[in-house]
Formats: C-alpha cells, sequence, structure tokens
C-alpha cells in the first residue's frame, strides 16, 4: 500500500511521466490515416497484380488494407500513454491467427502491411513511402523475374507389357529427368516426369512420337500446381 501512494506521490509531483509523447491533434490523425490508406491501396495493387495462385482471393487482399488502418490506430493509441501500450500489448497477447496462409509471399504482405500501420502509426511517413516503393519495385521485379529454363511435367500413358522399351526411350530423350509419380490401371500405365526446359520448348514431344506410347502430354509446373 505504501508502495502505491508513493508512486502515485510521484507522479503527482511530475516525477514520474507514464506519457510518451503529448496527445495527437485532429490534423496529425487524419494525414496518418489518409497516408496509410493510400500506402495499403498501393499494396492491394501490386498484390493483386504479381498473383500467381490458383484462386485469387479478394477478401484477403481487403484485408490488408485493413490491417494498416488498424495498426496505425493502434499505434497512435500506444504512441501516447505508457499505461494505454502496457494494456494493448496483453490485449493483443490473446489474439491468434488462426487462418491458413498457402501462400508464403501472403505473408510478406501481411507484414508489409502492419509496418506501414507501424510507421505512419509512429508518424515516419517518409520511412513509409520510401520503403513501400522499395518492397513494391523488388517484389515486382522478382515476380516477373522469368527464368531461362522452366519446369515442366510429361506424362506419359502406355501398356505396362511395353514399360521396359517406354523407359529405355524416355532415358535417352530426356538424360535429366525426375520421375514425380506412377500408377498402373486395366494394364495400362501413367508415369509423370519433371523435366526443365527452354520455354516454350514442346518439340521434346516428338521424341515419343511412338507406338510404345498410348499418349503423352506436357503442362507447365510450379511444384504447387499445374496449368
Amino acid at each position: 500500500m505504501n508502495d502505491l501512494l508513493s508512486i502515485n506521490n510521484l507522479n503527482q509531483g511530475g516525477n514520474l511521466n507514464l506519457s510518451f509523447a503529448s496527445n495527437l491533434d485532429l490534423f496529425d490523425i487524419l494525414i496518418s490515416l489518409i497516408l496509410t490508406f493510400l500506402i495499403s491501396v498501393f499494396i492491394f495493387y501490386i498484390y493483386k497484380k504479381i498473383f500467381r495462385g490458383v484462386l485469387y482471393t479478394q477478401s484477403y487482399n481487403i484485408s490488408l488494407v485493413m490491417i494498416s488502418l488498424v495498426t496505425c490506430l493502434v499505434i497512435m493509441t500506444i504512441s501516447t500513454n505508457l499505461i494505454l501500450s502496457l494494456g494493448m500489448v496483453g490485449a493483443l497477447s490473446i489474439v491468434r491467427f488462426r487462418t491458413a496462409v498457402k501462400d508464403p509471399l501472403d505473408i510478406v504482405f501481411m507484414f508489409w502491411a502492419i509496418g506501414i500501420g507501424i510507421a505512419n502509426g509512429a508518424q515516419q511517413y517518409y520511412l513509409a513511402i520510401i520503403g513501400s516503393l522499395f518492397i513494391g519495385l523488388v517484389i515486382y521485379g522478382f515476380a516477373n523475374y522469368k527464368s531461362y529454363y522452366s519446369p515442366y511435367l510429361i506424362i506419359f500413358h502406355y501398356k505396362t507389357s511395353d514399360e521396359e522399351d517406354v523407359i529405355n526411350i524416355i532415358n535417352k530423350s530426356i538424360s535429366n529427368h525426375k520421375m514425380k509419380s506412377k500408377t498402373i490401371s486395366n494394364d495400362i500405365v501413367e508415369y509423370t516426369i519433371e523435366v526443365r526446359l527452354k520455354n516454350n520448348n514442346s518439340s521434346i514431344l516428338k521424341n515419343f512420337n511412338n507406338k510404345k506410347f498410348v499418349d503423352v502430354s506436357m503442362v507447365s509446373y510450379d511444384g504447387d500446381y499445374t496449368s
């Protein structure tokens, strides 16, 4: 009890300051929120532009904008008072993000949105603008980078009786390949391999124009899905 009274006396006497900064005025609040919104719209556009997944989710992209705005609001709130900041840390410690993130790049965008909210909430406007432009250029550049060689899946269908001959033909035609799957159904084998070829190089299929094959098909492949 005496300790609590001593802390209160110190605070009343001005020796203990629980405030980090003066209260924000209306102009500072509007500038932070408006700038956060504009930069988060830039993030929204970049995410939509470079998305390469199976199914684009509009709600996730909108949530990036809202994350930036909410984070900015939280930072402005806790930056004015020590007690509020401690209470906010305790409140946020019970929050759990349970939504499965399929693409690792989605996590990058989420942290980017949070970082913008933190920077603008702390009134570091130049840092938010320059950082966002730099990150946007880096992500856009890597997303549009095209390698000289691209991965493909080649799918063979043949009879089980011709398997030895078929494997020999494949090994002679493609020196470097990796088996992905093999399925046998009704005396027909489906044999899938992964190869790396020059872009749009489908002429390799001519090497398998042989009666031993029932059919041969090739699709592009990125490790997660085919198209």
